[in-house]
């Protein structure tokens, strides 16, 4: 079944270029086009999408308004934000309010399609030297003690990976720091995504941060 893909964008040229580049891929197709943010929440009502590029910068309804309408609709589709700075405040708010990640709009074609199989897979479209500059960004310092009532449901383990997580270590590098294997860290991720009703891993690090959890302006989880 192809991976079903809508396009938001208010430039024309812009959502034409995507649409060439998804139609060629065999396992994806473009289900629905819109030009700003309420023309997406409204055209994706009636059409279903599995991921959406969505331009973050749009005339009337923003990117980051609809990324939230449509995250907290039922069968949420997975966003990737278009930005054209690499981190910028837009960023940050689209990826607060549910996306899945970011790309930048002079990405390649190559990289437009490996980030749409990569959320529709259930992963999350930001590398992990990103992750670690987003930290500092993401969360203004707290003063309060870590709400470890927001993570009880966890078991020690997956805590523990949790908090890898949060400080931006990928997988391989968890798997080393904690002596399991990857398989063992997808399956632990899995678990905490789902007993946290988190979507991805990006979700998990925002999680982090604002339960205190990880101390923001350092790389360093709370003992």
């Amino acid at each position: 079944m192809r991976i079903r893909v809508a396009l938001v964008d208010d430039q024309e040229l812009v959502r034409t270029g995507l649409a060439m580049v998804v139609d060629e891929a065999e396992d994806m197709t473009v289900v629905a086009e819109a030009g700003d943010g309420r023309q997406a929440v409204a055209a994706l009502s009636r059409v279903v999408a599995d991921v959406v590029l969505m331009d973050i910068r749009m005339p009337g309804m923003d990117g980051i308004e609809a990324t939230r309408r449509l995250v907290a609709g039922p069968a949420s589709p997975k966003i990737i934000a278009l930005t054209t700075f690499d981190l910028d405040e837009y960023a940050y708010a689209a990826l607060r309010a549910g996306a899945s990640g970011f790309l930048l709009k002079d990405a390649t074609a190559r990289s437009v399609l490996t980030a749409v199989r990569t959320v529709h897979a259930g992963d999350a479209v930001i590398a992990p030297s990103t992750t670690r500059r987003m930290l500092d960004h993401l969360v203004r310092a707290r003063s309060d003690e870590p709400d470890e009532d927001a993570v009880a449901v966890l078991t020690g383990r997956e805590r523990q990976v949790l908090l890898e997580i949060a400080q931006g270590y990928p997988n391989a590098q968890i798997a080393a720091r904690l002596y399991l294997s990857e398989a063992t860290v997808k399956t632990h991720i899995g678990r905490i995504l789902a007993k946290l009703n988190l979507p991805d891993r990006v979700q998990i690090v925002i999680f982090a941060y604002d339960h205190g959890l990880v101390r923001p302006n350092r790389n360093q989880a709370t003992s």
